[in-house]
C-alpha cells in the first residue's frame, strides 16, 4: 500500500497550498494596506482577502464535470499551473487592480485543489484505508497554514518586510506541486475505466496495489452503478466494489463489446 499513500500525499500537496495561501494573505495585507494606501478604502482591502474564496466558488461550479471529462489528473496539473502563474503575478502586481486579478487566478486553483484532491484520493485509495488517506488534505492544509504563519513571521521581522515576497514564494512549492501531479501521479483508475479504457486501469490498479494481480470475483449491484447503453448481450469486465477499487476480467471469447458507463 506504499505507493497509493505517497500517491495521496503527493495530490494533497494542493490542500496544503490552499492553507498555505490562505495564511500568508492575513499576514500581507497589512503591507499591501500601506503600500496601496488602503487605510481609508476597507472594502477594497477586504476584496483582496475575499478575492481567492471568489475565484474558488466560481471555479467548483463546473470543475467536476470538466474534470469527467478531461480526467482528475489533468485537473491537478492545471490547479498547480493557477497556483504557480498566481504567485508570479501577486508578486509583479504594480497596482491594486492586477493584484486582485492575480488573487482571482490563486483562487481558480484553490478551488480546484479543494473539490477535486478528495475524489481523486477516493477514487485510488483501496476501500481498508480509503478514510485514513482522505485526512491527508486537511492535514496538509493545516500544515501549509503552520509553514506559512511561521515564513510571514520571520519576515515581519526584517527592516522592511515585503509582502510581495510573501506572496511570491508559493511559486516554489507549486513548481513542486506541477512536477508531481504531470510525472508522479496516476490516472484515476475509476476515470479511466468509465472511459473504456480497461488495459490503462489494470496498470494503474498494478501500481497502486504493488501486485500484479488485481482481479475480483464478486460483483456489485448494478442496478445502481453501472449504467448499459445496449440491449444486446455484453460482458462486465470490469467489477466497482466500493468507490476506487476496480477489478478486472478478461472479455470471454464470442462476446460483442459494449459501452458500458461506470456511475
Amino acid at each position: 500500500m506504499r505507493s497509493v499513500v505517497l500517491v495521496a500525499l503527493a495530490a494533497a500537496i494542493g490542500n496544503m497550498l490552499q492553507g498555505w495561501d490562505n495564511a500568508t494573505i492575513a499576514g500581507a495585507v497589512i503591507y499591501i494596506k500601506k503600500e496601496f494606501h488602503l487605510e481609508k478604502e476597507p472594502k477594497i482591502e477586504g476584496l483582496i482577502v475575499a478575492m481567492s474564496l471568489i475565484g474558488a466558488t466560481m471555479i467548483t461550479t463546473f470543475s467536476g464535470p470538466v474534470s469527467d471529462r478531461v480526467g482528475r489528473r489533468s485537473m491537478l496539473i492545471l490547479s498547480s499551473l493557477l497556483y504557480f502563474l498566481s504567485s508570479i503575478v501577486m508578486f509583479w502586481s504594480p497596482n491594486v487592480y492586477v493584484l486582485l486579478f492575480a488573487r482571482l487566478l490563486d483562487g481558480f486553483g484553490i478551488g480546484l485543489a479543494v473539490t477535486l484532491v478528495p475524489i481523486y484520493i477516493s477514487e485510488t485509495a483501496p476501500s481498508e484505508i480509503r478514510g485514513l488517506l482522505n485526512t491527508f488534505p486537511q492535514f496538509c492544509g493545516s500544515g501549509g497554514m503552520f509553514l506559512s504563519y511561521c515564513l510571514v513571521f520571520g519576515m515581519s521581522l526584517q527592516e522592511s518586510p515585503s509582502w510581495r515576497l510573501m506572496l511570491g514564494v508559493l511559486s516554489i512549492p507549486s513548481i513542486l506541486y506541477f512536477v508531481l501531479a504531470a510525472f508522479f501521479l496516476p490516472e484515476s483508475p475509476r476515470w479511466l475505466v468509465s472511459k473504456g479504457r480497461m488495459e490503462e486501469a489494470r496498470q494503474v490498479l498494478q501500481r497502486l496495489r504493488d501486485r500484479e494481480d488485481v482481479s475480483g470475483s464478486s460483483f456489485i449491484n448494478t442496478k445502481n452503478s453501472i449504467r448499459v447503453t445496449a440491449d444486446t448481450k455484453l460482458i462486465l469486465h470490469v467489477v466497482v466494489s466500493g468507490l476506487g477499487d476496480y477489478m478486472l476480467r478478461p472479455e470471454p471469447p464470442g462476446i460483442k463489446k459494449r459501452n458500458i458507463l461506470c456511475n
